[in-house]
């Protein structure tokens, strides 16, 4: 497990990630919404994953989940940066009822993110428009690129889920073993 920590005025940060796990997850950011999303996140990824976030919750959420994703993305590359003996890409179609979500995926060490997801408004009390923001911070931090592509959909909570899933079955994908060693023609990704 890779352990990453991150303390400013707005949040603490502690997170516990392993790549290769069983699903399991303990989340605890105070954001209901955003704890489901992690727990899919993990469970789809098959990552274990333990996430601590106390956040200036009085002010909103997008501190916290900003700051989960971008400790996440740090624990991410730690664990699996130098890439070797990896597929290296991963993609997937996520659907859930009316929803269908893809996600395309590079361990390229060069972060990149399409976001072309159409969420606004708000699902329980989360603003929906924090999904971006923890995704955008994840990849970045992890430095990998990926397009995240909403191809139908209505419903807030089937779009945001389908959104975090399709990102986990995409990483999980990229990450399947192999003995290719370095997967780049340049030799060092």
């Amino acid at each position: 497990m890779i352990q990453k920590s991150r303390t400013t005025k707005e949040t603490q940060v502690d997170i516990a990630f392993a790549p290769y796990g069983k699903g399991e997850a303990k989340i605890e950011t105070g954001i209901g919404f955003f704890d489901h999303m992690l727990e899919s996140l993990a469970k789809h990824g098959g990552f274990d994953l333990e996430v601590r976030c106390k956040g200036d919750l009085h002010v909103d959420q997008h501190h916290s989940v900003e700051d989960v994703g971008i400790v996440l993305g740090q624990a991410f590359y730690e664990a699996v940066f130098p890439v070797q003996n990896v597929e290296r890409f991963g993609d997937s179609v996520v659907v859930m009822d009316e929803t269908a979500v893809s996600c395309a995926l590079d361990l390229s060490n060069r972060p990149y993110l399409v976001y072309e997801v159409q969420l606004d408004g708000k699902i329980g009390d989360f603003d929906a428009e924090l999904v971006e923001e923890f995704m955008r911070a994840f990849v970045f931090n992890a430095k990998i690129t990926c397009h995240l592509v909403q191809q139908r959909g209505k419903n807030r909570h089937h779009i945001a889920e389908a959104t975090f899933k399709a990102l986990a079955v995409a990483l999980k994908r990229a990450l399947r073993k192999n003995a290719q060693g370095i997967p780049s023609t340049k030799g060092v990704l």
